[in-house]
């Protein structure tokens, strides 16, 4: 494994944690009375918005599939507007579920979507820019043994913690401590930061302590 795509993987991880850090102490300075639980839609669009802006600048510096293929301007429009139908599309469909596991159906509509936001942009938006809108390589990427890089691999492990984060930040919500941070959906979105930070230091780790053994399969 080279050392110099790891480091690039390494130096994008920490930019990525270092932007959700931003999230949480800058904002304070510019906005009056802003803090993650009294104005925490506020946070939700700081966040979803800072988080997907570096992802996408990450991938135009570091490229890491770059193709030999030149692609005209109309394709590259083409694939750009793919790309945001298929983002909407993710945030659509994980605010259907999380409507079924248990989110208010008509109230708190705003605050459910918002945080179906994150979600895809800690999940959706990294497997855009990195594999682009074909689903049979994200399928190829998220079944056993699918990982051609260690690209995929810190797909696989940011998407996966990502989302137990937000499954476990579901469950203080309905015990009887009356607590501000149990407002929906305070808690989840809190546990889907936290997944995305630890999966992003998890994949790291992983990566460079099993950089000696990783081999991957010719594209």
């Amino acid at each position: 494994m080279r050392d110099t795509e790891i480091k690039r993987l390494l130096t994008a991880n920490v930019i990525c944690i270092f932007s959700v850090v931003v999230t949480t102490t800058v904002p304070s300075l510019f906005l009056k009375n802003f803090s993650i639980l009294d104005t925490h839609l506020t946070w939700l669009c700081i966040c979803s918005a800072s988080v997907g802006v570096i992802n996408i600048i990450l991938h135009m510096i570091f490229k890491p599939y770059l193709s030999t293929r030149r692609y005209s301007l109309a394709h590259k429009v083409a694939r750009f507007i793919r790309c945001c139908v298929y983002y909407f599309i993710s945030c659509i469909l994980f605010h259907g579920i999380i409507v079924l596991y248990g989110a208010p159906l008509i109230e708190s509509v705003l605050e459910t979507f918002l945080f179906a936001v994150l979600l895809s942009t800690f999940t959706t938006l990294p497997c855009l820019c990195l594999l682009g809108p074909n689903i049979q390589i994200w399928l190829r990427v998220f079944s056993k043994n699918g990982a051609m890089s260690i690209w995929d691999n810190n797909l696989q492990i940011t998407t996966i913690c990502s989302v137990v984060g937000a499954w476990l930040g579901a469950f203080p919500i309905p015990l009887d401590w009356d607590r501000p941070w149990q407002v929906w959906p305070i808690s989840c979105s809190l546990g889907a930061t936290f997944g995305y930070v630890a999966g992003l230091l998890i994949a790291s780790l992983w990566i460079y302590w099993n950089r000696k053994q990783l081999t991957y399969k010719s594209r």
